[in-house]
């Protein structure tokens, strides 16, 4: 039987070592982010995994799953953005954006169980190039909604959308493990 929050938690548990070791490394410079930078960096990571789909010639040897941890984390940090603002300087230690990250991950976990239920695990039947494509739509959605100053008329906003592709990114690199 596949315990999908304990599968989650030990993807996440992996992102989170890079972030932390990446905050000792860097500080807290993605601080200084506005959110449309990081949406198009997600992009980029979405548009390699893409790419890394698609084509049979690999030039760069970094696969999917450190592009899928990438995406995960930028999301949080854009999470992060979204509640604290963006500053002209670092201005989180590791202690703290690490405690940033856990409340980010945990509200997002929340939001997959409740999804996970209602959509009686879905996702174990989808493709990881599915995910891909969905992570792509809904980071277009995202520069739609940032073109659009944040507004809305009927759509969920930018945070919802963000939580979608943190999730979205561990059903994938739950099947990478698993075709692994």
């Amino acid at each position: 039987m596949q315990n999908t929050s304990q599968e989650y938690d030990a993807v996440i548990a992996t992102c989170k070592s890079l972030f932390i070791k990446k905050m000792s490394d860097y500080g807290s410079a993605w601080r200084i982010l506005r959110l449309p930078s990081l949406t198009d960096q997600i992009f980029i990571k979405a548009q390699r995994i893409r790419s890394l789909q698609q084509n049979k010639v690999q030039k760069v040897d970094e696969g999917q799953e450190s592009e899928f941890i990438g995406i995960i984390n930028y999301c949080i940090m854009a999470l992060i953005q979204i509640e604290k603002g963006v500053v002209a300087q670092p201005d989180l230690s590791t202690e703290e954006a690490t405690a940033l990250y856990e409340t980010k991950i945990d509200t997002t976990k929340t939001l997959m169980e409740a999804k996970n239920h209602d959509y009686g695990e879905a996702w174990r039947d989808m493709r990881v190039s599915s995910l891909t494509d969905l992570i792509l739509q809904k980071l277009l959605r995202v520069k739609q909604i940032e073109d659009n100053q944040g507004k809305t008329l009927v759509s969920e906003g930018i945070d919802a959308n963000y939580q979608d592709i943190i999730n979205y990114a561990v059903f994938a690199m739950i099947h990478l493990s698993e075709n692994a």
